[in-house]
């Protein structure tokens, strides 16, 4: 276990695929998963519009290319943005457990429920997270809706 992580450190490689995202014409979400001995599992992007799959936020990218774990206990899932209700709902199933989130201004998610249910849950507030999706929801409001399943 890494004694005390660098999570901005961490969060550099979610931010790196929030910007491949948004180059490629998607929403700026990214996130990685890393074992809690620093080693970095998988990583991705929310490629909802890019792939035209609605369930492929940045924490399922992300977790679907760290491939099968033996346990996800000691693992930290590294987001740029707090995990939707989709994502936080995959945090618990697979009992990862650590969340370090880059931001929680623009969207809240599922911190708190996840919290309540003993995942360790860092919110780093992170300038640059804040900005990139802000202004990503600024210019776009009718995809960021579509994207949390507002109307």
């Amino acid at each position: 276990m890494i004694e005390t992580p660098d999570y901005r450190a961490l969060l550099a490689t979610a931010v790196e695929e929030a910007r491949k995202g948004l180059a490629e014409g998607g929403i700026p979400i990214g996130a990685a998963l890393y074992h809690d001995d620093g080693r970095l599992l998988g990583c991705g992007h929310n490629r909802r519009i890019q792939e035209n799959d609605p369930s492929v936020h940045g924490e399922t990218d992300a977790f679907r290319k760290a491939g099968r774990q033996r346990r996800y206990r000691d693992t930290l899932m590294v987001t740029t943005l707090a995990p939707c209700w989709y994502c936080s709902g995959l945090v618990r199933q697979f009992n990862i457990g650590t969340v370090v989130v880059g931001e929680s201004v623009n969207f809240r998610g599922g911190i708190d429920w996840l919290r309540e249910n003993g995942v360790k849950v860092i919110d780093l507030e992170d300038a640059t997270c804040i900005r990139m999706l802000g202004d990503y929801i600024a210019a776009h409001p009718d995809v960021w809706n579509e994207d949390i399943g507002e109307d």
